[in-house]
């Protein structure tokens, strides 16, 4: 803080040495808080003394000492405000970080309340967005369901084993074909049916989102075509095919349709990825449309050789089919009390694991495809358990 001192100052007319009695006496006072110092805002007050009111005119000694006077208040004054301000310095510093909290919560706000002012216009983007692709969302919503209700249906069908509704199982064979069929012929005039044997549809010009509407249908597609394998088996008499084997045949047939839908989307995209250097028109866009084509054919090599790992040692279960066990005897049957742990009836077909714990067959073969030990003391009778033995097709869809 800074402070001008106050002066005071003869009249005019007065000499600087001496001041006559009964001459009129005249000064200006400039008062602060203090009377000493002048700060902005101060107030500043005249008076005026008249004839016979003033007292005795201050000598030069006292204006000398007024003035060293109001300079020791003006220092006194500087120092005291410095150090004020050097005290109030710590707190300052403990205020920044409540500060910048309250800058953050600040920053939020902010942003919410931008968020609740743009929730129309992005509301009217969605549905314009939806309107543009109403055909694609439909059609995508309606393989879902179709999916999802034929996978449960045959999951159910595979564990009533003997008591299955062929009836059940032949409806849904025809409703997989028959939804199959409706789709194909909606959409003839592209021949999406190309992609399924790797040809590229009859398409002029491929967008993103039409490539994905493509692969998407086709996997669909692939999918209900392989249910409709699974549904033909559950067909099949039980004693022309055991409920042993069966099993064995899901696992194959789902086995293999992941490998051979792997390998669908390769044209359509490598198609739409070459593309891209037509749009260029140049060598440099030539140049990048072959090098992403190249690079996606060298990511779907390596996972060429993933899936054949898979379907190979699917193949080698399938073939070899080990067993869990012997069949156990009348004797071995008898001392379990002739009652099956799990379905907690009389064993049919009873097989005797390693821990001489005692089962029926077909209940052990279902266990088995979801766990590798035994239902009672947890000792591990398969090193590796063997999916889709139950009917089920992957949820996976296949987008690259």
């Amino acid at each position: 803080m800074q402070a001008n001192c106050s002066h005071l100052h003869n009249l005019p007319g007065t000499g600087s040495s001496d001041i006559a009695p009964t001459s009129h006496c005249a000064h200006t006072v400039r008062m602060t808080g203090e009377g000493s110092c002048l700060h902005p805002g101060d107030i500043h007050i005249q008076i005026s003394s008249v004839p016979g009111e003033c007292g005795e005119s201050p000598s030069p000694r006292n204006l000398r000492s007024g003035s060293q006077s109001s300079t020791q208040g003006c220092i006194h004054n500087r120092l005291r405000s410095h150090s004020h301000n050097e005290a109030r310095q710590p707190d300052d510093t403990t205020m920044e970080p409540g500060e910048n909290g309250s800058s953050s919560i600040s920053e939020f706000r902010y942003l919410f309340h931008w968020l609740q002012k743009s929730l129309p216009y992005i509301l009217i983007l969605c549905v314009k967005l939806i309107m543009q692709h109403i055909t694609g969302i439909s059609l995508g919503i309606g393989l879902l369901t179709t999916f999802m209700y034929a996978n449960k249906s045959i999951v159910n069908q595979v564990f009533l084993r003997e008591r299955c509704s062929k009836v059940q199982c032949a409806c849904l064979l025809v409703f997989l074909a028959g939804s199959s069929v409706l789709l194909y012929y909606t959409f003839q005039a592209q021949s999406l049916y190309y992609s399924l044997i790797f040809l590229n549809p009859t398409l002029d010009f491929l967008s993103f989102w039409e490539v994905l509407w493509i692969v998407g249908i086709t996997d669909f597609i692939l999918k209900f075509l392989f249910m409709g394998f699974k549904c033909l088996i559950l067909l099949v008499p039980s004693f022309v095919m055991s409920f042993k084997s069966k099993g064995y045949w899901y696992m194959l047939i789902e086995e293999l349709c992941q490998y051979y839908r792997t390998f669908v989307p390769i044209p359509v995209w490598f198609r739409y990825l070459v593309s891209y250097g037509e749009l260029g028109g140049n060598v440099t866009g030539w140049s990048l449309g072959i090098l992403l084509g190249l690079l996606y054919l060298i990511l779907k090599l390596l996972d060429f050789f993933g899936h054949l790992r898979t379907f190979r040692r699917a193949l080698r279960i399938f073939l070899t089919r080990p067993s869990y066990g012997v069949p156990a005897s009348k004797r071995q049957c008898s001392e379990a009390d002739d009652l099956c742990s799990i379905c907690q009836a009389e064993f049919q077909k009873p097989i005797l694991l390693i821990c001489q714990h005692i089962f029926c067959e077909e209940c052990i073969t279902l266990w088995f495809n979801r766990e590798k030990t035994c239902p009672l003391c947890r000792t591990v009778i398969s090193d590796h358990v063997n999916k889709w033995k139950d009917g089920a097709t992957s949820s996976h869809l296949q987008i690259y």
